[in-house]
């Protein structure tokens, strides 16, 4: 009867008797621990990752121009501006002498008041505009949401980044290694695992089964020869072994190796009896027992990880990335609600157009044109007439701010 780290196979079954398997393990990859990074000159933007940077800026130029377009569709964002002759004179508007001013009809949200109002917002700093219209507050609030909960995460995850030193594997799973040729990979030559690739029909394993036959230096002899070269190979090369070694070795010292991603396959180990020997049924029953009470893993932890010869604080310090799918949440927020934004400034611009509509006795498509006109751009008004209808429609947004209704903005760049 033999007991050891020996695998089941169908070819070794012919021969011998294996008993029910007293271990399940598979194929894993065993690699040098890579060298703890520290934090570079651009960690800061370590905790978000790539994609979320750029949804970020996207979005900022998107709410930029949506708070545009709603401040421009909504007649309360308008406001109506008479300048006095020195006014006038000082911004080069000129008028027949005895005419009364010009009337200019303003919005504080040109696309560069825009652009600085959600930058502002962004920062957390506020600007010295805000919007007056439902539509204008229902995009400033999204944005405002947006940006608590994404300034939150950030916050959250920016000192573990900034002060652990990390460790980035070059390889992660299989995939990575059939990939790449920098990190050669073998494993013990006529084993079970380099018996596993050489019969396997599944395209990856294929892959490097082809790559290490056409480099057969990357084959060993015995596991502590591949170990030792795992060891001194600089993280040049990875070990195929049974995930079981590979997890004793790694609690080990020095402790400078470890396993990278999942097991290639799914195997056990088994005691070898005789052919025919009375004994495989005897020892079948003594490993269901064990099993069953949870014998066989408590000597597993008592020996693999409970007397581990290597410490294992920084696991708890290290820190992921948020990635897109964490937050895609306030993304949705954001586009619902310049959505909604974006309805509620054209519903608002509707209603203005009929009633100024039913109050000058007029079409409905022939208001909705003028204001239309109006909306693009902002025109200048010397026209007595012309100025009272104008104020008559507008004047509704005025009464939300009067004061606010009888000056430009000396430090933005006012719409005109």
């Amino acid at each position: 009867m033999a007991i050891a780290s020996m695998t089941i196979t169908s070819e070794r079954e012919r021969v011998i008797d294996f008993s029910k398997p007293f271990m399940s393990l598979g194929i894993s990859i065993m690699i040098k621990k890579p060298v703890k990074q520290k934090p570079g000159v651009f960690s800061f933007l370590n905790p978000l990752s790539k994609e979320i940077w750029v949804c970020v800026i996207f979005s900022y130029i998107g709410v930029s121009i949506v708070l545009f377009i709603v401040s421009r569709f909504s007649p309360y964002e308008w406001r109506l501006l008479s300048y006095t002759h020195e006014e006038s004179h000082h911004h080069g508007l000129h008028h027949p002498a005895g005419a009364p001013p010009p009337t200019l009809l303003a919005n504080d949200f040109s696309i560069l008041n825009s652009l600085w109002f959600s930058l502002g917002a962004f920062m957390q700093q506020g600007c010295d505009i805000s919007p007056r219209s439902i539509s204008g507050r229902i995009v400033g609030s999204v944005w405002w949401f947006f940006t608590l909960i994404l300034i939150s995460s950030y916050t959250a995850n920016l000192a573990a980044f900034l002060t652990v030193e990390r460790m980035v594997a070059p390889i992660n799973s299989p995939e990575d290694l059939a990939s790449q040729t920098e990190v050669q990979y073998g494993t013990l030559y006529h084993g079970s695992t380099w018996d596993f690739f050489r019969k396997s029909q599944i395209t990856l394993y294929s892959k490097m089964w082809e790559f290490m036959n056409s480099r057969s230096h990357v084959f060993v002899r015995t596991y502590d020869e591949g170990i030792r070269r795992v060891r001194t190979s600089k993280g040049k090369y990875a070990l195929l072994i049974e995930s079981p070694k590979n997890d004793y070795i790694n609690e080990r010292e020095p402790c400078d190796t470890m396993k990278v991603g999942r097991n290639l396959d799914a195997k056990g180990f088994g005691v070898a009896t005789p052919l025919g020997s009375p004994l495989r049924e005897v020892v079948n029953l003594a490993v269901l027992s064990l099993i069953e009470t949870g014998e066989l893993a408590k000597l597993k932890n008592r020996w693999w990880y409970d007397r581990t010869e290597c410490k294992h604080g920084d696991k708890d310090a290290s820190r992921n990335e948020l990635s897109l799918s964490n937050v895609a949440g306030i993304f949705y927020i954001l586009i619902g609600g310049l959505i909604l934004a974006m309805a509620v400034a054209l519903l608002e611009f509707c209603y203005k157009s009929h009633s100024e509509a039913t109050r000058a006795k007029i079409p409905l498509s022939d208001a909705m044109k003028a204001k239309a006109r109006l909306t693009i751009g902002g025109r200048e008004f010397d026209n007595t007439r012309k100025r009272e209808t104008l104020f008559q429609y507008y004047s509704s947004g005025n009464a939300i701010n009067q004061q606010e209704s009888d000056q430009l903005h000396s430090n933005t760049h006012t719409q005109v």
